[in-house]
């Protein structure tokens, strides 16, 4: 079997390839951290490029439907891939996302049973133990005076698995300030998530039994997978995440608790269903309704506790797909009930249309059409009261250099569905109508242009605005990938329209961001630097910037890390971003207000069968003598935190 190891060397981690391909706004989401904990997942345990699924390739956000028609297109004819240097014969699929894709494949043998011989199974699975905590060296006030549990975190990961086809998992985990063993902790771990998922088992293609996460069409009735960014829109050409798939993160929002599968019925006709039933946390209403359902998953003081698996969600639907050569037709139907009626405070007027009761239906269709030179996407929904969502896209490719992407979206504002999740500016699938218009173009090898504009109305009031409202956002990015050098250019301008300060007038904030980087690999060893500068103009002006550093190390079983840089900002208005590595499936991408310094240092060890990392960040401000606010004050300048994490394969 064929790995990427010596290529990743070379190349730079897929980690900053990837946030290339998204906005500070996608990677300060819930979604994007679903996405890397998927990629870090897949990234230790890679697809079967040989043997993998549409689907499975479909799974990857940064591939388009005609790049996955290729891949397979390509296996079919070549009787499949001997190395991953064959990627470079297809002339779809660019180097960034050759670099990219590397990272999550191998290759193996082309064909594999459609049947379990569970004597390999057995002999041949893999098990990996995964356990990770994370050390503070300071206190919080809630350490002091709220939180039920000790300020640490730390979580538990098992997972069997065989090839790509059949993996279990078991996943407990600890956020800081939970109970562990005590309180209605008494079974140990705050959050535990099970999963098995299973693929090619005949015409039973994909079974998910446990929880996990569900996504059709364009994500307008059923897409709790992750969803594209306006960036990366330009890279996946709008696919979304298609079919289902385990929930392997600590995640608690999104996920469904059951069992779904799809079955293919005939050539090119495949039926999907799930039922799931499942606890949610909630803050109640006056009269036992449900206020707002909550997702972050903290129960460290009691007030949060008492808010745990309060209510209930049940959960049903299906899909039908149908393929035809680049065409793909479907329809998808959701029902979704609760054992408390939704009951949120209409009098903030952002929330008036907010939906309302204990049980909720959609239905849509979803339409495809991929060839060489064009790609058209689209889904159109409804639900109860009869209101309409709908999202049609159309990508030109004049030449294998040049994409043009136009996509419209209409969202009503009477238009509910608990599991959407699709493109928008809002955070929410309803409210919002939009335009947008993007090009990519590579004018030389290896060079990346990439530009896009989007303009969102809002004709009811959201979270910020009291009254119809508009938001405009423009970009533009260059990005060279070289073998020994890379650089990246970007300049953002996002124009929107908020309350001001008296809440009685819209004015226009306008937030310039721009950033430069660059890096040089040599043999083992890697240097990058960047630069961020961010403008906010409103009722106020805030300036702020940010220079970094980084360098890595990589050779043989040892790896290792470090970065630093220096921020100064007037508020949060113009924060800046800064990514560091960390242990695996962390979500290590920062935000920066105010004037301080931070630093980084790490190292990872592969020793046989047992690999060790060790992650130390420090960061300390110049301009206040705490941190934060509230329970997660912390009365220092300066904060250290050291994780750890050891995992055994077997």
């Amino acid at each position: 079997m064929t790995t990427a190891a010596a290529f990743a060397q070379e190349q730079r981690p897929w980690e900053e390839l990837w946030s290339q391909l998204s906005t500070a706004e996608d990677m300060d989401s819930e979604g994007w951290e679903d996405t890397y904990e998927m990629l870090t997942d897949l990234e230790e345990n890679p697809l079967d490029i040989n043997s993998a699924t549409r689907e499975q390739l479909e799974q990857l956000p940064f591939l388009n439907d005609q790049q996955v028609e290729d891949i397979q297109e390509y296996i079919y004819r070549y009787g499949g891939m001997k190395t991953t240097g064959e990627l470079a014969m297809i002339p779809s699929i660019d180097y960034t996302t050759r670099c990219l894709l590397t990272h999550f494949i191998v290759c193996g043998e082309k064909k594999v049973s459609k049947k379990l011989d569970w004597n390999k199974v057995l002999r041949y699975g893999r098990h990996e133990v995964v356990a990770t905590a994370n050390i503070p060296f300071y206190e919080r006030r809630g350490d002091k005076e709220a939180y039920l549990g000790y300020q640490y975190r730390h979580s538990l990961r098992y997972r069997f698995s065989y090839r790509d086809q059949l993996k279990v998992g078991l996943l407990g985990a600890q956020d800081a300030g939970e109970p562990f063993f005590a309180n209605r902790n008494g079974a140990g771990y705050d959050f535990y998530s099970f999963y098995a998922e299973a693929h090619r088992l005949g015409c039973l293609k994909t079974l998910v039994v446990g929880r996990y996460r569900a996504a059709f069409g364009m994500g307008l009735v059923m897409g709790n997978s992750f969803s594209s960014g306006k960036l990366s829109v330009l890279s996946n050409l709008g696919s979304q995440a298609y079919g289902l798939r385990a929930h392997t993160s600590r995640s608690v929002a999104r996920y469904l608790q059951g069992a779904a599968a799809t079955v293919e019925v005939a050539k090119g006709l495949e039926v999907s269903a799930y039922a799931s039933w499942r606890k949610i946390d909630a803050t109640l209403s006056g009269d036992s309704g449900i206020a707002t359902i909550r997702t972050d998953g903290y129960h460290r003081t009691q007030t949060e506790m008492d808010k745990k698996n309060n209510a209930s969600q049940t959960a049903a639907g299906a899909h039908v797909g149908y393929r035809l050569g680049g065409l793909r037709l479907g329809a998808t139907a959701a029902y979704t009930a609760y054992d408390r009626p939704l009951q949120p405070d209409t009098a903030m007027r952002y929330r008036r249309y907010y939906a309302m009761g204990d049980h909720f239906w959609n239905a849509g269709i979803d339409y495809g059409y991929v060839n060489h030179l064009f790609t058209l996407h689209g889904e159109t929904a409804t639900g109860d009261g009869g209101a309409l969502a709908t999202i049609n896209m159309v990508s030109i490719t004049p030449s294998s250099d040049l994409t043009v992407t136009a996509l419209y979206r209409f969202y009503g504002k009477k238009y509910h569905a608990q599991h959407a999740q699709s493109l928008s500016e809002g955070s929410r699938v309803q409210n919002e109508s939009g335009a947008y218009l993007g090009a990519q173009w590579r004018p030389v090898r290896n060079l990346r242009l990439t530009a896009y504009s989007d303009y969102a109305w809002f004709p009811a009031a959201t979270y910020q605005a009291q009254v119809s409202s508009q938001a405009w956002d423009n970009l533009l990015q260059a990005q060279y990938d070289g073998k020994k050098f890379s650089w990246n250019a970007r300049y953002r301008v996002k124009l929107r329209e908020e309350d001001n300060n008296g809440g009685d007038a819209l004015i226009t904030r306008t937030t310039h961001r721009a950033r430069l980087g660059g890096a040089y690999t040599s043999g083992s060893w890697r240097w990058g630097a960047q630069g961020d500068w961010a403008y906010s103009m409103a009722e106020e002006k805030s300036l702020g910037w940010m220079v970094s550093a980084n360098t890595s190390y990589s050779h043989q079983w040892l790896r290792m890390t470090a970065s630093m840089g220096y921020f100064d900002t007037d508020n949060s208005n113009s924060r800046v971003y800064g990514y560091e590595q960390g242990v695996l499936y962390s979500y290590a991408f920062r935000s920066y207000s105010g004037e301080g310094i931070y630093g980084s240092v790490a190292a990872r060890a592969d020793v046989g069968p047992l690999m060790f990392i060790a992650h130390l960040s420090y960061t300390h401000y110049f301009d206040r003598d705490h941190i934060s606010s509230g329970w997660q004050q912390i009365n220092s300048s300066s904060k250290t935190d050291l994780e750890l994490q050891v995992r055994w394969r077997f």
